[in-house]
């Protein structure tokens, strides 16, 4: 497994923002998107692509496009969904794909509630978005779903991330397959009802509000 911080003043001024307990909703929506638009950046530089000839209005070149099959971004559920348009505004031609995936507050562990992926995934370039790395649980749930379709390719892509999810993550995947994780900051720990600290709180709730069973 590779991991890649993004560092960039940028990033570090928008990740500051969205851990401010005060940040509203609809800003931190917007932060959010923001944040992701740079963290997709990072996250597509090994992009497949092919050459193609266009014609200019001067004379005929070749160029570069998005290789077919496209990639396939699948954001984890709820709050994975308050990533989508930053990643599809950099990579249009991408499908989507759904995952649902909640945490046992009792366990710590990942429950899957909704499954919407193509069932080959064979030759596809595979991002998972999700924006906190905690546990590492529900990431590692998803990872093994698309493993187990085909994919061989996935890059995924966070806000933040705990030292202890980065490394169950690793241990996981081990050598099955290319897994990259993409993140803004790596923070401190976890604490004992498994949130990252610092962190910045609930990622769902702050993007969507508190939702009662």
């Amino acid at each position: 497994m590779q991991l890649h911080v993004a560092d960039h003043p940028l990033i570090r001024h928008k990740v500051t923002v969205l851990r401010d307990k005060n940040t509203k909703s609809p800003t931190f929506r917007l932060l959010v998107d923001e944040l992701v638009t740079l963290l997709a950046y990072e996250a597509t530089r090994q992009v497949r692509v092919a050459e193609r000839e266009v014609e200019t209005p001067l004379t005929s070149t070749v160029g570069t496009v998005i290789a077919d099959p496209p990639p396939i971004i699948v954001p984890i559920l709820r709050a994975g969904l308050g990533m989508l348009d930053g990643m599809t505004r950099l990579l249009p031609s991408a499908e989507v794909g759904f995952l649902g995936l909640k945490r046992d507050e009792e366990t710590l562990e990942a429950v899957t509630y909704a499954n919407r992926l193509p069932e080959d995934l064979t030759g596809r370039q595979v991002f998972l978005i999700d924006p906190m790395l905690a546990t590492g649980g529900s990431l590692i749930m998803a990872i093994d779903y698309v493993l187990e379709r085909g994919a061989t390719d996935v890059t995924c892509v966070c806000l933040l991330a705990a030292p202890e999810g980065i490394e169950n993550v690793r241990v996981a995947v081990g050598e099955r397959a290319d897994v990259s994780v993409v993140v803004a900051q790596v923070d401190e720990r976890l604490n004992e009802q498994g949130y990252i600290v610092p962190g910045l709180g609930d990622a769902g709730d702050r993007l969507y509000g508190v939702i009662g069973d």
